[in-house]
């Protein structure tokens, strides 16, 4: 079955052109426009699309709003044209999917459909370069407590096993559940799995969140 793609932007063009991208692959179907947050809160409830895409600057309800709605419901996948550090922190802890920049081109749009759908999330090459700079560039003491912050990080609630710590590692890495799975020899739905257990030892929004920590980890 096509995963069914629901678009929101204000801009009636850039929709447009979604829609030529999307519709184009076999996999992928568009079942819905909205010009604004707000029409696109209804389309959503009333459609069940499988993947949001929905651009920050829309009128009634933006899609930094949009997404704190609908992200624990729906994988909303976040398209802009505005490379700022605070929509993609406040973007990834609402629970978005993904987000891209506009310039990424049709090939990423299409992926990051199916990543979402796959449980992954797919960011900006652009944006993850920065995020691994920034991340890489903290201090902190060896004991200081940590809490929750900005880019999706966050403190450690429960242990995490072996099992868990190795596919937050390959996670950090960037590999797919596909990818973890083939290198681990356990099927992709037992990686999704643990996952969601990961994430709820570590207070992640979402697999960012993992990656994140991971990157940490790593660098202590």
């Amino acid at each position: 079955m096509s995963i069914r793609v629901l678009l929101a932007d204000d801009d009636e063009a850039i929709r447009g052109a979604y829609r030529i991208i999307l519709d184009a692959q076999p996999d992928l179907e568009v079942v819905g426009n909205a010009a604004d947050g707000v029409e696109a809160l209804d389309l959503a409830r009333r459609l069940r699309p499988d993947v949001i895409l929905a651009d920050i600057r829309m009128p009634r309800l933006d899609g930094l709003e949009l997404t704190r709605q609908l992200g624990g419901e729906f994988r909303v996948v976040v398209v802009t044209t505005f490379d700022l550090d605070e929509y993609v922190h406040t973007a990834l802890n609402a629970g978005a999917a993904g987000f891209l920049l506009k310039r990424s081109g049709p090939a990423l749009l299409a992926e990051a459909v199916r990543a979402a759908v796959a449980g992954d999330a797919l960011i900006s090459p652009q944006i993850t370069v920065r995020l691994l700079r920034q991340l890489s560039g903290r201090t902190a003491p060896e004991d200081a407590p940590r809490s929750d912050s900005t880019d999706g990080t966050a403190a450690v609630r429960e242990a995490l096993t072996a099992r868990e710590a190795e596919i937050a590692g390959l996670v950090g890495a960037g590999a797919t559940n596909a990818e973890i799975g083939a290198r681990l020899f356990i099927s992709a739905g037992t990686v999704k799995n643990h996952l969601a257990t990961i994430q709820r030892k570590l207070g992640a929004r979402n697999r960012v969140g993992i990656a994140a920590w991971s990157w940490e980890t790593a660098r202590r």
